[in-house]
């Protein structure tokens, strides 16, 4: 029986995606004076950070790059953050039904919290996992296992849905059924679709209570 819903955080119920990109392509301009594709800024969505300045600019202090990166995002970044058609109420319906609703996500506390904050929904999340609460990071399966141990849960009773394979990699690694979000999706069809790909495709925020009696029987 599913209990738990895990979701990830940009991508997936929050729209960041365009306001990411702009601060991947004014960090870029500002180091290298160039700009990187879409294609391959969107290979960041999912993954912390640190992480992709050390991918990006090996040379470079991460920590330098990290305050380049940060300085683009003005006052208004958190209010160009807006959550996925349904995923308000999706997330409020789940917690009016008694679900266990976590976030684990690669982005910082302070500012997960922010974004639900603006919309009212911090009472809905029983816990939200970041990326200053774990050494290792998704897809490895200590973020997903770290959540579960804080709510209370056992994989066999959780689903996770994410936008990457990160998500679903990290979802697997711990015996997680893993779902993935069709509206900002970074895995490429041929995994998508494959078998390593998620269980389920979550076309629009309503799927989630679909799946989850399909789960349960």
């Amino acid at each position: 029986m599913i209990t738990t819903v895990l979701f990830d955080f940009d991508g997936t119920l929050i729209d960041t995606t365009d306001v990411v990109i702009s601060s991947w392509q004014d960090t870029f301009r500002a180091i290298t004076g160039e700009e990187k594709t879409r294609e391959e800024l969107l290979g960041t969505l999912g993954e912390v950070v640190r992480d992709s300045m050390k991918r990006f600019f090996p040379d470079r202090d991460p920590d330098e790059c990290i305050r380049i990166y940060r300085s683009f995002q003005g006052e208004d970044y958190m209010l160009r953050m807006k959550f996925y058609d349904g995923m308000e109420e999706t997330v409020r319906r789940l917690k009016r039904e008694g679900y266990k609703v976590g976030i684990v996500t690669s982005r910082t506390k302070r500012t997960a919290y922010q974004a639900i904050d603006n919309c009212g929904l911090r009472d809905c999340f029983d816990y939200v996992l970041s990326c200053e609460d774990t050494d290792i990071h998704k897809p490895n399966p200590e973020p997903a296992l770290l959540a579960l141990e804080k709510l209370g849960s056992s994989a066999d009773e959780t689903i996770m849905i994410g936008d990457s394979m990160y998500d679903i990699g990290c979802a697997h690694n711990a015996g997680i059924t893993a779902a993935a979000v069709s509206w900002q999706t970074a895995i490429p069809d041929d995994i998508l679709y494959g078998p390593e790909g998620p269980e389920y495709i979550i076309d629009k925020a309503e799927d989630i209570f679909r799946i989850i009696e399909e789960c349960n029987g």
